[in-house]
């Protein structure tokens, strides 16, 4: 090989330097690409709809539903939020029965009160319980660990359970936790790089409103399965795509933003997923999803610490990947040598990118045999 190497003319190294520069290039530059110049463009805030959503979660107040929430919210927490200085506060979706993995987070990413130097909270929503053996055994955990949040909401079975859940969560912030930040929303089978999304956060040369971060799904077709549960016929939604929205599962609203997804809330009546119903929300509201490829969506990323470092979100996860992976990253400290860096980046990217090009490939044969 390093004879065929030393045989080769200028215009063949030329060729092959072009090829590896090529490969860089479009590798690290899609994220440019993708956060850049392929955001969608905010509205300009003249349609009526617009305009009063944004009145109405300007002029919202809550405070009220502190004295009363004991119908809607069995587990309250109201002390949760007790530092007015909060950057960040973790909402993470889990089932009622789902106590290892919540336990898994807890020694894991989520056992931290800082970020960047910043203070932090995390939280799990959960929705009812079945029976009353299991609301107490909730009770107990909830009194042990002071962490957990309660709704009512209906069975994860059902398509609306998640979406009750995430409007009861965006109540719940609005009254409890009206001056954190940002409001990162998740689920216990992720992991969550904190530090790094917490960096990028505080690296945002704008005012923080409006921002909806996440990993953004474009032109998904709605469901027009007439026998499926998630059937959305065309006279309730009548356009060929879905509008644009973060991937569920993990992604952040500024403060102002939960405040106009909760008003936006009570107009949308579609049968969707709980991601796409906050999509619905934030069109309704004039506000534009950015995307970050940092979070990989529903893709689980093959460990490597170095990636790790630089993802935002991984899912997939189960217990026993958390605590391998919590306690790698936690022993390996410091960071990586320059040329893991690069090996954990490419590996990294690559996975993600191929995810992508695949997605996009699957769908594209589907509308065209469509």
């Amino acid at each position: 090989m390093q004879c065929y190497l030393c045989k080769l003319r200028t215009h063949q190294w030329c060729f092959l330097l072009f090829n590896v520069l090529l490969f860089h290039a479009l590798l690290f530059g899609a994220d440019f690409v993708e956060e850049y110049l392929l955001q969608p463009t905010p509205g300009v805030y003249t349609d009526g709809m617009v305009v009063e959503v944004r009145e109405k979660a300007r002029k919202l107040d809550l405070s009220n539903a502190r004295e009363n929430v004991s119908q809607a919210y069995p587990i309250t927490n109201p002390d949760a939020c007790r530092n007015s200085d909060l950057f960040l506060l973790t909402i993470v979706f889990s089932s009622t029965a789902n106590v290892t993995q919540r336990d898994a987070v807890r020694r894991t990413w989520g056992n931290q009160t800082l970020t960047q130097g910043f203070p932090v909270r995390i939280l799990f929503f959960l929705g009812s319980t079945e029976t009353a053996d299991a609301q107490k055994a909730l009770m107990v955990e909830s009194d042990l660990h002071g962490d957990m949040v309660q709704g009512h909401a209906v069975t994860d079975s059902s398509l609306r359970g998640p979406t009750e859940r995430t409007v009861l969560a965006l109540r719940w912030v609005i009254a409890f936790c009206p001056l954190a930040r940002f409001v990162l929303l998740t689920k216990d089978s992720v992991f969550v790089n904190l530090p790094a999304l917490g960096g990028y956060l505080l690296g945002l040369h704008r005012h923080p409103e409006d921002l909806y971060l996440g990993r953004v799904i474009q032109r998904e077709s709605p469901n027009r399965d007439s026998n499926s549960p998630g059937y959305l016929p065309p006279a309730l939604y009548p356009d060929k795509y879905l509008p644009e929205y973060c991937d569920g599962t993990a992604y952040v609203l500024s403060q102002d933003v939960v405040r106009k997804v909760y008003v936006a809330s009570a107009a949308v009546r579609a049968p969707v997923p709980a991601d796409v119903f906050v999509g619905l929300c934030v069109q309704r509201a004039g506000v534009a999803p950015t995307h970050s490829a940092r979070f990989t969506g529903e893709k689980h990323i093959r460990y490597n610490a170095c990636c790790y470092r630089y993802l935002f979100s991984s899912a997939g996860m189960e217990s026993h990947e958390l605590d391998t992976v919590w306690g790698d990253l936690g022993q390996k400290g410091g960071g990586c040598t320059l040329l893991q860096t690069y090996y954990g980046l490419v590996t990294c990217k690559a996975l993600t990118y191929l995810d992508k090009l695949s997605f996009f490939n699957s769908k594209g044969q589907a509308e065209s045999h469509g």
